[in-house]
């Protein structure tokens, strides 16, 4: 469930449009091509994880992999990338919240904030437990859209008569803008399943990790090619596509458009209050992996010892006070908006999960020989050795040629390999730090 909660944010809500616009039906495709690659990669992390349990996860292996500078890139990469996207994802949900109450937004936004602090702070199982109900909210929503959108596509419901294929088709077919469009479509939807890799931290923390990571990698998978790609059938079979976009309400939404063809009574107030809750429960989600991702860097000395430190209950609470203080401070830096200065903060967001995705892909190239000559590989282990493996790798580097092609994309690329060079060149300062002050007498 701390997988569904942080991959099934407002961009599920709000961003299916972007996809559907430029591809058309088509964007099926561009959902399942994404989505095997994601299944290829979460396989191929789930084989590390349950074999070497860590809540480092992939900065672990990395830094197995490929040394030092690997684990300190990629670690602290995937905690910048969390902490913006906390970041957006509480000022969405202030700014509704704000609208109901009639407050300024920074009020919900600090309390929330302070509230999932106090969250964070307890044990790991109660807060598994609180998540575990944020998220099945959003679960029973997703799965209600889809039994209503069945019943209006078949005519079962009263006044409405079956669709057909002819609002799915259109007067341009299946791929109404070609191959472009489809080329599109699949840069919109590339990271949509990002923030599954939360798991394998979380499962690190289980009772028992092998069988936790294992149950947890293949059951989000599925869980959620099928409410995404569920979701975009049905609304592609009740909705043309040329009239979807990108939604900054969630009167725009297009799962608000199909609720409404069903006559349900209040239903922007409810998309509202679901979109609210889909953010504060990837928000959630993330104050976990950051505060377990630093907590993890510390004991490995790539973060100051401070965040080493845990209370009786195993909480790292000074790596989740940092966590907070930076989540707060990213929704402050939405408001302030500084000329340039968030605009490439985001962009280099959009552009990490290729940069992780790559590095668990190459981990597990360079790790692999290495489990099974030791007999590690237990419960979870990747399918096609070593040709899935450098399929999958090929694929993402095609992902990455696609967005050097596409000016908005080409900007996510640049901006991420400046935050790649910088902190490459701060795990070698510290590392050189490190070998000065060992060196003393």
């Amino acid at each position: 469930m701390m997988g569904l909660g942080s991959a099934i944010g407002a961009g599920l809500f709000l961003g299916t449009g972007v996809g559907i616009r430029a591809a058309g039906p088509a964007v099926l495709l561009a959902y399942l091509a994404a989505g095997i690659v994601v299944v290829l990669v979460m396989e191929m992390l789930g084989e590390m994880a349950a074999a070497r349990p860590s809540s480092g996860s992939f900065s672990t292996y990395s830094k197995q992999a490929f040394g030092h500078w690997a684990g300190f890139t990629l670690g602290w990469l995937y905690w910048f990338m969390l902490i913006m996207v906390m970041g957006a994802e509480m000022t969405g949900a202030a700014a509704i919240m704000g609208s109901w109450f009639g407050v300024d937004p920074w009020i919900p936004a600090l309390v929330s904030v302070v509230f999932f602090a106090v969250v964070n702070f307890a044990q790991v199982r109660g807060f598994g437990e609180f998540e575990f109900w944020f998220a099945f909210i959003k679960v029973a929503v997703i799965i209600a859209f889809l039994a209503v959108g069945l019943s209006l596509v078949l005519g079962w419901l009263p006044g409405s008569t079956p669709v057909g294929l002819g609002t799915f088709l259109g007067e341009h077919g299946f791929m109404p803008n070609g191959w472009p469009g489809l080329a599109a479509g699949l840069l919109a939807v590339a990271f949509a399943f990002g923030g599954i890799e939360l798991v394998t931290i979380a499962a690190a923390e289980s009772e028992n990790p092998q069988s936790a990571i294992a149950v947890a990698v293949r059951s989000v998978i599925w869980r959620i090619a099928v409410f995404y790609i569920g979701s975009v059938l049905v609304i592609t079979l009740l909705l043309p596509y040329d009239q979807l976009g990108g939604a900054e309400t969630a009167a725009d939404s297009p799962f608000t458009a199909v609720l409404a063809m069903a006559n349900i009574p209040g239903v922007v107030g409810f998309m509202e209050a679901v979109i609210v809750l889909a953010l504060l429960s990837a928000f959630n989600a993330q104050i976990y992996g950051t505060s377990r991702l630093v907590h993890s860097l510390a004991l490995d000395r790539d973060a100051p010892r401070i965040f080493a430190v845990t209370n009786r209950e195993n909480v790292p609470i000074n790596a989740v006070v940092l966590s907070m203080l930076f989540a707060f401070a990213s929704v402050g830096l939405q408001y302030w908006n500084p000329a340039g200065l968030l605009t490439f903060l985001l962009n280099a967001v959009g552009g990490c999960l290729i940069v992780i995705w790559i590095m668990i892909t190459a981990s597990y190239l360079r790790l692999h020989p290495q489990l099974e000559e030791r007999g590690e590989i237990s419960t979870v282990r990747m399918w096609g050795w070593p040709w899935l493996g450098w399929a999958t790798m090929l694929a993402l580097w095609g992902l990455v040629v696609l967005m050097l092609f596409d000016a908005p994309a080409r900007s996510q690329v640049l901006s991420v390999l400046v935050v790649v060079v910088v902190l490459v060149g701060l795990a070698h300062l510290t590392r050189w730090a490190r070998g000065r002050v060992s060196s003393r007498p």
